[in-house]
């Protein structure tokens, strides 16, 4: 009988710390990659041991932070920190409307994005800790030669309305992460150090059609062409900016607490 308690008590534990993770954030380790834009060279780069949020913010989520934090709220909110763009679909400061309450938050800007993460004692991942996330599948950490990992990525931007969609409908990738292709662009920390000019980039072959995309839409390499329009996107942004498709995740450089 002591046994038996012993290995129910066991499993509760596990499903416990199961939900736990899932709600919350997962750790991502260590690990170099070569990003496909953004840097003057092809070298490595190094990204550090980190956490980073399962899922995209909802909106339910962001609800408690405004209640928490009203000079973000839409009507509060100073114009150099949000366009008027900002919570567009929300009804009022506290009624996000005919929106579901697990659907990601978006119309935010990254001034709203970035206070948010820390309130929560987090931060927002920088872009090489979101690509280097993003880069995996089920399966393997570094998925982007994959045709068909690349097809699904660009089957998404063929879609329209996918930020109505509620989180966690997507893969859950190599990390444990869900969302990171096929519900909504995210802001990063560091947005901004993209440059989208031959000057500032050292004239990489592309630079010229970055914000309009003409150079890759028949590219045969699609692994570029995904990368590319993520880059091109960031590169368009201002802080003060948002977008309907456009929401965050939080991320953290130490493990969270439960």
């Amino acid at each position: 009988m002591k046994i038996h308690f012993f290995i129910i008590t066991f499993f509760l534990m596990l499903s416990g710390f199961s939900r736990a993770q899932e709600n919350g954030m997962v750790p991502v380790k260590e690990g170099t990659f070569v990003p496909l834009y953004g840097a003057s060279s092809k070298k490595p780069v190094l990204v550090k041991s980190f956490y980073i949020d399962v899922y995209p913010v909802t909106n339910a989520e962001f609800l408690n932070f405004i209640k928490k934090n009203q000079q973000y709220s839409k009507s509060k909110i100073k114009g150099i920190f949000a366009d008027k763009s900002y919570l567009s679909y929300w009804k009022s400061d506290f009624d996000f409307g005919n929106a579901d309450s697990k659907s990601p938050v978006t119309s935010v800007s990254w001034f709203a994005a970035k206070k948010y993460c820390e309130c929560q004692g987090k931060r927002l991942p920088t872009m090489d800790e979101w690509e280097y996330a993003a880069m995996a599948d089920e399966k393997k950490v570094d998925a982007r030669t994959k045709k068909e990992f690349n097809e699904y990525i660009l089957s998404w931007y063929e879609k329209s309305k996918t930020y109505e969609n509620k989180i966690g409908q997507t893969f859950k990738n190599y990390w444990g992460i869900y969302d990171m292709h096929g519900l909504v662009w995210e802001w990063t920390s560091d947005f901004n150090s993209i440059f989208l000019s031959g000057e500032s980039r050292k004239d990489k072959s592309s630079d010229k059609n970055l914000f309009c995309g003409s150079a890759s839409v028949n590219a045969t390499d699609l692994m570029d062409y995904a990368a590319f329009m993520r880059y091109a996107f960031r590169g368009s942004l201002k802080a003060q900016y948002s977008t309907r498709n456009l929401g965050f995740r939080c991320a953290s450089s130490t493990k969270p607490k439960l």
